[in-house]
């Protein structure tokens, strides 16, 4: 069944104003989830926001009519929907990516299942059972909590005409080779090895602190947008470290639960166990020193999955240490001596997702910004998703984008009507 885009435009208006009256409970679920501290409460806000954003994108999906050469025909270009979509989500972020993702297929006219991490599902429900509150029809939006053969279920249906995924490059790759079957197309939002480069003159103190709440500190390491390569300038290398290692040190560990947490654990054992194996394989390969942290915290903390922020200097970038996403509180940092080497330090790895730059020269930042060699580019910033920005990598950090009009001509397929007037 279809519906007109007034009415689709008022269904996202109205889950908006659900999911507003249910943000804590919303936050809290995701703590629940995968221990993100509740402090980082914008996921659920980035929920309520990407749903009013394409709220207002309904009626407006620019077709257009061009001329032809050599002719008087109507020439019509339409965008219209896929039908069913499957969106694909990840154990971190969940409530980020239903937003970019679900609220966009909606506002262009599609139905949506909805697969959550088998290891962080209790967002995604909630948010099915909110879709339902809001008065959308039942069936437009299907959250089914599944596994891999789940996912490789919903991936090989021939009902869905597009999948949307978000996860590592490992699994995109096997739902890429399982979608080939019935050639269904693929977006991929997938894992970086985002460089931070700190220019000479930049603020140290605000490029420090920037730094370490980009890298160990955001998600304990747990996100595709940590920066956890962080590329100094040889003449403020010091100086950069002694206030980057100061200001990790002071994050306030514990229960993610409390408001005043930053650093919480990493979601299971197997990650604790996988980061610890990396950290070790770093110092026997000697790919740099270890200048803090490496173990699992004891104390009252020793039953949670607590890892030690962890930052490793003087680093290679051509090792495993520099090229692998860890996936954890683990940073890599360097130094460089000019501009042209920082960008070929940035620019030599497989992933390119995100990019940060940590500059007060603004012609420097803009020069840089288009040598980079990723999809978003955040200069004097954290990360910052929003609805009005598009998202999405290059190299093997993806393809396609979320958010902005691009975000929603993913969810939108183009029809050619042409009408012979001769």
């Amino acid at each position: 069944m279809s519906y007109s885009v007034d009415r689709r435009r008022d269904l996202l208006i109205d889950l908006a104003d659900v999911v507003h009256e249910h943000l804590d409970e919303l936050s809290r679920l995701n703590v629940h989830d995968y221990a993100v501290p509740v402090s980082f409460a914008v996921n659920a806000v980035l929920l309520e926001r990407f749903l009013r954003h394409f709220a207002g994108y309904a009626d407006k999906p620019h077709g257009a009519s061009t001329p032809v050469a050599e002719s008087v025909d109507i020439n019509l270009i339409e965008r219209e929907p896929y039908g069913v979509v499957g969106v694909i989500t990840p154990w971190n972020g969940s409530l980020v990516v239903i937003g970019s993702c679900v609220a966009p297929a909606l506002a262009a006219g599609n139905a949506v299942v909805l697969k959550p991490s088998e290891f962080a599902p209790f967002a995604a429900l909630r948010f099915g059972e909110l879709c339902l509150a809001a008065g959308l029809p039942a069936g437009l939006v299907n959250v089914v909590p599944a596994g891999p053969e789940g996912g490789e279920a919903l991936v090989r249906h021939p009902g869905i005409r597009k999948i949307h995924f978000t996860g590592g490059t490992a699994t995109a790759r096997k739902v890429i080779q399982a979608a080939a079957d019935n050639l269904t197309p693929v977006v991929a939002e997938l894992g970086g090895k985002s460089a931070n480069i700190v220019f000479d003159d930049a603020d140290v103190d605000a490029a420090a602190q920037r730094s370490a709440f980009q890298g160990p500190l955001i998600q304990s390491g747990q996100s595709c947008a940590c920066a956890s390569r962080v590329l100094v300038h040889e003449s403020i290398y010091d100086a950069f470290l002694e206030r980057f290692v100061s200001i990790i040190e002071s994050a306030t560990v514990g229960d993610p639960f409390d408001p005043g947490v930053v650093f919480g654990p990493v979601i299971s054992q197997s990650a604790l166990d996988r980061i610890l194996g990396t950290i070790e394989e770093a110092i026997t390969q000697r790919a740099g020193e270890l200048a803090l942290g490496g173990k699992r915290i004891g104390g009252e903390l020793a039953g949670g999955y607590y890892l030690e922020p962890t930052v490793f200097t003087g680093v290679d970038n051509r090792s495993a240490l520099a090229q692998t996403e860890t996936f954890g509180p683990v940073v890599a940092v360097m130094k460089f001596d000019d501009e042209a080497e920082a960008l070929r330090i940035a620019n030599d790895t497989v992933y390119g997702l995100n990019a940060f730059v940590q500059t007060t020269d603004l012609a420097r930042a803009h020069r840089v910004a288009r040598q980079l060699q990723a999809g978003s580019v955040w200069i004097n910033q954290l990360s910052d998703m929003s609805p009005q920005s598009p998202y999405g990598g290059y190299k093997q950090s993806g393809f396609g984008r979320t958010g902005a009009l691009e975000g929603l001509y993913e969810f939108l397929q183009v029809k050619n009507i042409r009408i012979g007037m001769s």
